[in-house]
């Protein structure tokens, strides 16, 4: 992580710090901009009512009410929590693509498309390992 990029969060930490409180798969996720493979999460058939919050720093993302099936394999939402994401352009894989980041520790979450559900039309395909729910 740059200098710069470490001055644009509020919760900073070394890759050895990171390390040992993610799990690899988390780590790889969160820190290095990895994708798990889709309909492996349990959280993406999750639909109690709840908050989702970043399995890297503990910041609420988006509620229940926001959440919906896209069929994707991934859990996504069509709104998240004012304030709590940060979002930058990711040209990998051929293509370009708006990657979606907890705004509070940088931790890659995944990625926003334009094809999601009124009355946002957007659709937030988020890495359920990225994330934490906890039930209301």
């Amino acid at each position: 992580m740059t200098a710069s990029n470490q001055e644009k969060y509020e919760v900073v930490k070394t890759d050895t710090e990171w390390q040992s409180i993610l799990t690899p798969e988390q780590y790889r996720v969160l820190r290095k901009h990895g994708t798990e493979r889709a309909g492996t999460s349990p959280l993406d058939k999750e639909y109690g009512e709840g908050t989702y919050y970043c399995a890297g720093c503990g910041q609420a993302l988006f509620t229940s009410d926001t959440k919906f099936n896209s069929g994707t394999g991934w859990p996504s939402f069509f709104q998240p929590i004012e304030g709590a994401i940060a979002t930058s352009v990711d040209k990998s894989l051929f293509m370009t693509r708006v990657e979606v980041h907890c705004s509070r520790c940088g931790g890659h979450l995944g990625h926003v498309f334009n094809d999601g559900p009124q009355p946002t039309g957007l659709r937030y395909c988020m890495n359920g390992v990225s994330l934490k729910f906890e039930p209301r």
